[in-house]
Parts: C-alpha cells; sequence; structure tokens
C-alpha cells in the first residue's frame, strides 16, 4: 500500500470531487452506449489515488484497469455472440457488426441498441432465412447487448465500491 499523504490540500478535494463526478458518469455510461463506462469509473479511482484521501495498491489497479478494458472490448463482441447464439449465420453476425458500428455514429444513444437487432435481422433475410428464424438471430444480438451491458454495470459498481469505501472519511470531514 502507499502511504496517505499527511498534507490535504485543495488539490486533493478538486481530484475527489472530480472523481465522484467519473463514477457518476462511469456508471451512467453503462447505460448510456455513447459513454465509456469503465473506463471513466477507473479514471474516478485514479483520481482518488492521486489524493491523501485513499490509496489503492497496484495490484488492485492493474486489475481493475484490465477489467475495465476487457468489458468495454467485449461490449462489442457479446451481441455479435448473441446473434450466432441464437442461431444466426455469419450473415447475422455481420448485420449485427455493421449494425454496432452504425449505432456509434447515428442515433446514439439509441442506436448502438436497435440497429444491431436490425442489422442481425437484415443479414439474416438477405442470406434467405425465414423471417422468424431472422427475428430469432436479432434476438439474441439484443440478449448480448443487454449481456455486454450488465457486464459494464458491475465492473462500473465494483470500481464505485472501492472508490466510495476506500476514503478516509475522517481526513475529508
Amino acid at each position: 500500500m502507499i502511504e496517505l499523504a499527511a498534507n490535504i490540500g485543495f488539490s486533493d478535494y478538486l481530484l475527489v470531487f472530480l472523481g465522484v463526478i467519473l463514477m457518476v458518469a462511469g456508471v451512467a455510461g453503462c447505460i448510456l452506449p455513447v459513454i465509456p463506462g469503465p473506463p471513466l469509473s477507473f479514471g474516478g479511482l485514479l483520481m482518488l489515488q492521486l489524493t491523501g484521501f485513499a490509496s489503492f495498491s497496484a495490484t488492485t489497479l492493474i486489475i481493475l484497469a484490465i477489467v475495465a478494458i476487457v468489458v468495454t472490448l467485449l461490449d462489442y463482441f457479446v451481441p455479435i455472440w448473441g446473434t450466432r447464439r441464437f442461431g444466426g449465420t455469419k450473415y447475422g453476425s455481420w448485420g449485427a457488426t455493421i449494425g454496432v458500428v452504425l449505432g456509434i455514429f447515428l442515433f446514439p444513444p439509441i442506436g448502438i441498441i436497435i440497429l444491431p437487432f436490425v442489422g442481425a435481422v437484415v443479414g439474416e433475410t438477405l442470406k434467405g432465412s425465414d423471417f422468424n428464424a431472422s427475428l430469432r438471430a436479432g434476438f439474441g444480438s439484443f440478449i448480448g447487448f443487454l449481456m455486454g451491458t450488465g457486464l459494464k454495470l458491475i465492473a462500473a459498481l465494483i470500481m464505485a465500491f472501492y472508490f466510495f469505501t476506500r476514503i478516509d472519511y475522517s481526513l475529508v470531514f
């Protein structure tokens, strides 16, 4: 553990304030697809680490950084996995992939929720699948989206837990 700083100054309070903002934005970003939730939450932990109010081990910070990166990346791939899992073919997976990319830029934040579903359905329909099979692949894409959101939310809430439980409140007030 890194020793807590003896002198608490204005910058420490400012960093804690910024850390709280990043934590709130990080949790919100798990639900609003345009905002990268777990990386923002991790940034909040780093803000707190730079103060005299709390200290994290290097191991904890490295593990949480890896978690933030992995769940952020998984969020882009889980809808594609869901499409495959629910019977979609490579056409549905490509449609879901194109939908994710378009969803980032078109109609955010709703686009990233709806367009992978639409893309999977369109991809499967173009392949020649019947409409029910196409809908099932689209549903798989949506389930994958929900799983990715859940993973991000769990990661951001764990980081928020660390943030708020590690502060030495006797130094803050």
